[in-house]
């Protein structure tokens, strides 16, 4: 065999995917989707006409893509807007943005866990100017409808504005958000605007109510996995164990479990909780439909990456794969107004869906852990009890049906007691005769 004495020239190449130094780790936050997720199902993770930063930035000169054109419409818009503030504001306020972001070069890069390297410094500014710019003007029309050109696109047609909005909190679509403040706020106070450009954001998605204004996140698809994770309240010191076996819903149901809807829950919650004196189990809303389950799968993405010690989402998910094994269970917690089934094929597909947002993922341990240990003991309690009615009301049922019947048993059973005590007798009289015999 022939080795070739070439140095390996191409890998010092700078291409798209290369994983950043070591040094730059330490800042990293936003994350190309892990293979053994993104194989399963593509799509979810994949800008459809939005493409935000680095890690999708050759997508603009993919032709072949099926997405090409979408894209390409969305670079203009993106200049338009840039070109907007300019007019509005001034060339200055333009080249001010430009050099906060040239001053922050650095660190946005390393926010990326991939290397950046492969855009040239100029381009790299110019994108993030751009897609930041992006943002901000989008999300003032989104809020102020009046604000924008009626013959705008984006706001004229509503499939168009709620993709938009889906590829905006999209894991590998993402800006460090210290970035996104670190622009507009200064603008903001220049302007006298008395909310940041995080209460905008904060609003826009209609989370005003479920996220603490002195929490800070690092980026849209973190502040999503916030807002879950502030609804569980989880105990510090909580072990952190993974759930072997849990039996479904069904099961659960017949053991005397209950299930309730919690009230006033958005989906958003992962709260669930167990009255073991009532035997009452309450758990959020879950809506089964191709929308959440991308939703769900990008905050997935960023536990396994960012989070996973702590990834509350997937515990979540995983808790509700061991519940829903069959249509039985999906018909239970549909009846009690806890799954809204709207995916196109059987009930069963909800359990395929929760099936497959779990393959590839990798569970270090589990929040519910003794929340299923309590379920487990709960059914083993009532079985028995169970088992222990049945076999008394099987005897009742052979044996004492009538009167005659009952009767009879009596009197068999102290037939067999008597002549089990005259057997007795008779075996301890021969007994002791013998021992009387061969004494001296």
């Amino acid at each position: 065999m022939n080795v070739s004495n070439e140095p390996d020239s191409w890998s010092d190449e700078e291409i798209p995917g290369l994983w950043s130094s070591w040094n730059d780790r330490d800042y990293s936050c936003i994350y190309r989707v892990p293979n053994q997720l993104r194989r399963v199902n593509p799509e979810a993770y994949t800008p459809q006409m939005l493409l935000i930063g680095p890690l999708h930035y050759s997508k603009k000169f993919a032709k072949t893509d099926s997405r090409y054109v979408d894209y390409i419409n969305m670079e203009r818009y993106k200049k338009r807007y840039l070109k907007e503030t300019e007019n509005l504001y001034g060339t200055q306020t333009v080249q001010e943005f430009r050099r906060i972001i040239e001053l922050h070069e650095p660190l946005i890069r390393g926010s990326y866990a991939e290397s950046t390297e492969w855009i040239e410094s100029k381009q790299f500014v110019e994108m993030i100017l751009r897609d930041s710019v992006f943002i901000w003007r989008f999300i003032d029309r989104f809020r102020e409808p009046n604000s924008y050109n009626p013959r705008d696109v984006l706001f004229n047609q509503p499939c168009i504005l709620g993709i938009v909005f889906e590829d905006l909190i999209l894991l590998e679509n993402q800006l460090p958000f210290a970035t996104l403040t670190a622009l507009f706020d200064p603008f903001f106070t220049k302007l006298e605007r008395q909310e940041t450009f995080r209460d905008n954001i904060i609003k826009v998605f209609g989370l005003e109510e479920k996220i603490r204004r002195d929490l800070n996140f690092l980026h849209l698809t973190d502040l999503f996995w916030h807002v879950s994770v502030v609804t569980l309240g989880v105990p510090e010191g909580l072990p952190w164990t993974p759930i072997t076996h849990l039996v479904n819903a069904d099961m659960l149901n017949c053991a005397g479990v209950e299930f309730e809807c919690l009230d006033n829950e958005s989906e958003t919650s992962l709260a669930i909780k167990f009255d073991a004196g009532k035997g009452i189990l309450t758990m959020p809303h879950f809506t089964a439909n191709e929308g959440h389950e991308k939703y769900l799968r990008n905050i997935m993405a960023l536990e396994q990456s960012h989070y996973p010690y702590s990834a509350y989402v997937c515990s979540y998910i995983n808790f509700l794969r061991f519940l829903i094994q069959t249509e039985k269970d999906v018909d239970l917690l549909v009846k009690k107004g806890i799954i809204r089934n709207c995916l196109e094929s059987t009930q069963g597909s909800v359990a395929k869906m929760l099936h497959k947002l779990c393959e590839g993922v990798v569970f270090t341990g589990s929040n519910y852990y003794h929340l299923a240990q309590e379920l487990e003991q709960h059914c083993q309690r009532r079985y028995a009890i169970l088992y222990y009615n049945l076999s008394i009301a099987a005897l009742r049922r052979v044996y004492f049906k009538d009167l005659w019947t009952g009767t009879a048993t009596v009197s068999a059973v102290v037939l067999l007691v008597l002549t089990l005590i005259g057997t007795v007798a008779s075996v301890l009289q021969v007994t002791n005769s013998n021992n009387s015999t061969k004494s001296p």
